[in-house]
């Protein structure tokens, strides 16, 4: 039994929330995998109900989960309250309880909807890049204040913060290409000096991986000019946030994009957008970056690579077939909603 806490969260959150449970119902009947679904509130919806956009109950049931699936949280709605209350501190909290400590962000290149991308699809062929991110330290978590005069973020980083991301990239390179880049700005800063000191390092235990180290600004041209060259990424929390949203649109759009962020035991899987409040409600959401991140919780959570594989297979089938929501349309494109859109999937499990 494998106990999954569902947080469909704010805006377009609860519609693609309900695509994916549709889609993963599917592989549960087809693959025999045995799931328990309990749903919780979080996030800004969380907060007009509770006060809090975390609130305890949210937290015992996901204590008492093997994963987690969310949907979105935010909105313009929660932009005035105290940083504390508002949607995203709840996803902060959740990242740092479970130590999720490794965001993992895969980008593929759809040849089908090669109208939505900048690049020339001979640039994009074959295109597959995974990012791993750095997600419970750096800037966003380090000591930070504001003067009369002045404001201040501190970046801060320990070896063994440094060395369990980087570990799990080339375990992953191993499993892949066997091309590790990682993304740094050593030139500059401290931090960085450490993140390459320590990736150097943790190289001779992995012979067989190639590493490559580029720093930050030049790791954004590239993506740019020759993403073909890229396999398994390994960065720090800002970079990673940054460069990883820039690889996004290898894929043509956010709606394309699913996450997993990685710990020890609680894993939480989630769409890389999000949550589109201008959108919610009318059906035009698109589903497949939650239905990708429920493909990554039966990858880590599950260790089932086959049913995995089943739901991305599911989702290239029905791209090429032509179907698409408004996001990802193009000339002659058969444009649905978010709810057939999730259906056409199942069915094509």
């Amino acid at each position: 039994m494998v106990k999954v806490a569902v947080l469909p969260g704010d805006g377009i959150g609860p519609e693609i929330m309900e695509g994916a449970m549709v889609v993963i119902k599917k592989v549960a009947q087809t693959f025999g995998i045995d799931f328990e679904f309990r749903y919780g509130e979080f996030g800004g919806t969380a907060y007009d109900s509770a006060g809090t956009p975390f609130p305890r109950e949210t937290k015992k049931l996901v204590a008492e989960s093997d994963a987690v699936l969310l949907g979105a949280v935010g909105g313009p709605k929660w932009d005035n309250l105290d940083r504390k209350l508002r949607p995203e501190s709840a996803l902060l909290e959740l990242r740092k309880s479970l130590d999720l400590y490794c965001n993992l962000r895969p980008v593929k290149y759809y040849p089908i909807l090669a109208n939505k991308v900048a690049w020339k699809p001979s640039y994009l062929e074959g295109v597959d890049i995974v990012f791993l991110r750095e997600l419970t330290g750096g800037a966003y978590f380090g000591e930070k204040g504001k003067t009369e005069d002045g404001a201040y973020d501190t970046i801060s980083y320990t070896r063994d913060e440094i060395a369990r991301l980087v570990q799990r990239g080339f375990e992953l390179a191993q499993k892949r290409k066997k091309v590790l880049h990682s993304i740094d700005k050593a030139n500059v800063l401290e931090t960085s000096r450490l993140w390459r000191e320590v990736v150097t390092h943790l190289n001779s235990k992995y012979p067989d991986v190639k590493v490559e180290h580029l720093y930050v600004d030049n790791a954004a041209f590239q993506l740019v000019i020759n993403p073909q060259q890229f396999d398994v990424i390994v960065t720090e929390n800002m970079f990673g946030d940054i460069l990883s949203d820039q690889g996004a649109a290898i894929a043509g759009s956010l709606g394309m994009l699913p996450s997993a962020s990685l710990g020890s035991r609680i894993n939480l899987y989630e769409p890389a957008h999000g949550s589109a409040p201008d959108l919610a409600g009318q059906d035009k959401a698109n589903p497949i970056a939650t239905i990708l991140s429920a493909a990554l919780l039966l990858r880590f959570t599950c260790n089932r690579e086959d049913a995995a594989q089943g739901v991305e297979k599911a989702v290239e089938k029905v791209l090429a077939a032509g179907y698409a929501t408004g996001d990802i349309a193009g000339e002659g494109s058969k444009v649905v909603g978010t709810k057939e859109m999730a259906e056409l999937i199942a069915q094509s499990i």
